[in-house]
């Protein structure tokens, strides 16, 4: 039986990993988990009268690019936020973003790029499914690190002129997971000048885009307006995951050019699983309410303040810009992440397993990503804990 070669080296997802670390011992007091990304804050309460009037549509297939209302409610929300007017065409109804940003690639990065194997950008630390795009089309994965050197965001700009043009793909988080950076106006303006210079896409991943402190983070598509940017050039990908405290939904949408939806489009009619419908109706209803977002905010900010507080005085913290994850400095991730279960109860993640070792270096080997997901009186016991554990 031959298996495919490019998929080999990659090493095993986060969380598996994490559980071949931790499971086979005992925690060292009740446990607190700060791993996942999973929101844990109230969901949208009007969501169950939604899915319940919409329950019989479960009997038809779903439409493959968003039914009308949903298309809306994303136009809609897209004008508030952004200040940027899309048609219908220009949207792809995601069954979750992971789906989108993986698909995206398969849909649009070329089979060559400036006479060579094209190269498909990635911030290191990322999003895992970066790298597996990129490999899932033959292109060659080039991780860049975002250290607080660079702002915790990729320096794209610092790379070799002949690697740029190779460049099909660049993909940027902001807010960033897991380090809460931002990418300001000026980040997206030279990001975006870059991409026209050397002929690449961005695929803006920002599904962190509604919680923050208090300056709500720009777009990627209302900087690339106000540029007059070419609406192929960039994309934008969102979901109600982190927004709404919805991630069983499994819902989002990517934005951009009408060619490039085209042929995501095209991709998903072939191959995809589109949203069902009567959780399209759902998403539709969870984009057009803002009052249930901003509720969640404001726990969220109530964290920030908790984290401060608790972290102000230990050398070399920095409270997240937004996001909600800290991205605490340790002499060794791995070593103690282990030592915080063991000894302390406290389940959080290695920042090497979110990242890649390029040019003789792990960026994440340093730290360690604490999930801020949990219920405040439960967080603040677990962080707590944790900086009586690390930074004694």
């Amino acid at each position: 039986m031959a298996f495919p070669e490019r998929f080999s080296n990659l090493p095993e997802y986060a969380f598996p990993r994490l559980r071949a670390l931790l499971d086979q011992h005992e925690p060292g007091a009740a446990p607190v988990v700060m791993t996942i990304g999973e929101p844990r804050h109230e969901m949208p309460p009007f969501l169950a009268d939604v899915l319940n009037a919409n329950l019989g549509s479960f009997a038809k297939y779903p439409a493959n690019e968003g039914i009308p209302a949903l298309l809306d409610a994303i136009v809609a929300w897209i004008s508030r936020r952004y200040g940027v007017t899309l048609a219908h065409e220009q949207l792809m109804v995601l069954n979750g973003t992971r789906e989108g940003l993986f698909n995206a690639a398969l849909a649009l990065c070329p089979e060559q790029k400036a006479g060579g194997q094209p190269v498909i950008l990635t911030p290191n630390p990322f999003y895992q499914v970066y790298a597996v795009a990129a490999l899932a089309v033959g292109a060659e994965p080039h991780y860049v690190s975002a250290t607080a050197a660079t702002g915790h965001l990729p320096d794209y700009a610092r790379l070799p002129s002949a690697l740029l043009d190779r460049v099909a793909i660049a993909y940027i988080c902001s807010p960033a997971n897991p380090q809460g950076a931002v990418a300001n106006a000026a980040y997206w303006r030279e990001l975006i000048a870059l991409a026209e210079k050397h002929d690449f896409q961005i695929f803006a991943d920002e599904c962190y885009s509604e919680v923050y402190r208090a300056t709500p983070p720009p777009g990627a598509l209302e900087v690339a307006q106000s540029m007059g940017t070419d609406p192929e050039r960039v994309l934008s990908f969102h979901s109600l995951s982190k927004r709404s405290n919805l991630p069983g939904l499994r819902s989002g949408f990517v934005a951009g050019g009408q060619e490039s939806m085209r042929r995501i489009r095209q991709l998903r009619a072939y191959a995809g699983a589109p949203l069902p419908e009567p959780l399209q109706h759902v998403a539709a209803a969870a984009w057009n309410d803002e009052a249930h977002v901003d509720r969640s905010r404001a726990l969220y900010q109530q964290k920030y303040a908790l984290a401060d507080r608790i972290f102000s005085n230990v050398p070399g913290y920095a409270g997240p810009e937004a996001g909600f994850f800290l991205w605490l400095p340790v002499e060794d991730g791995e070593t103690a992440t282990l030592q915080l279960w063991r000894d302390h109860g406290l389940r959080v993640l290695p920042g090497a397993y979110l990242s890649r070792e390029a040019s003789g270096e792990n960026p994440g080997k340093g730290f360690v990503r604490v999930a801020m997901v949990a219920p405040i009186d439960e967080l603040e016991d677990g962080l707590r804990r944790l900086r009586t554990a690390l930074y004694r």
